[in-house]
């Protein structure tokens, strides 16, 4: 990562490896079940090579997707310091996020059925700014219960916004 996006006074913490499981079924729903779809009826409406090149490319953004998950979920970061929350992201485009304790309204928890299953949790951060976009993706469970009552008892301590 770049200096630009390497804060100081914080280590970094990355997200859970589990992480690039749950994309990569985002993947396959997301880009394969539409590409065999999309294939499927391709041969049957109209010619088998139209099938043939739309499954070919949908299958090697596919895979291409599916290849490039773990280096994506790599380029997730998040580091706490005295009195922010830095969160980082993005392989290509990189992306850093610092939210101060004294603009945070509410801390949210959300899990859904994949996240669940593979023990994960995603945290986010609600400011007054919609644009700040605070999501920390991929935790484990006990990380982000932990995050979030410290991040709780620090806006508590500091008289912030929670």
């Amino acid at each position: 990562m770049d200096h630009l996006f390497d804060p100081p006074g914080g280590a970094w913490q990355p997200v859970s490896p589990r992480y690039a499981t749950a994309k990569r079924f985002a993947v396959l729903l997301g880009w394969g079940l539409p590409t065999v779809v999309v294939a499927v009826g391709l041969g049957i409406v109209w010619t088998w090579w139209a099938a043939a090149i739309a499954g070919a490319v949908g299958a090697a953004w596919t895979l291409w997707r599916w290849f490039r998950m773990p280096r994506i979920v790599a380029a997730w970061g998040w580091c706490e310091r005295g009195t922010d929350l830095c969160i980082r992201s993005g392989p290509w485009f990189q992306r850093l996020t610092i939210v101060p304790y004294g603009r945070m309204q509410a801390v949210n928890i959300n899990s859904g059925p994949v996240d669940r299953y593979l023990g994960l949790a995603s945290v986010e951060l609600v400011t007054a700014s919609p644009a700040s976009d605070a999501v920390i993706p991929g935790l484990r469970l006990d990380d982000a219960t932990s995050l979030r009552d410290r991040i709780t008892a620090i806006a508590e301590t500091a008289d912030a916004g929670l």
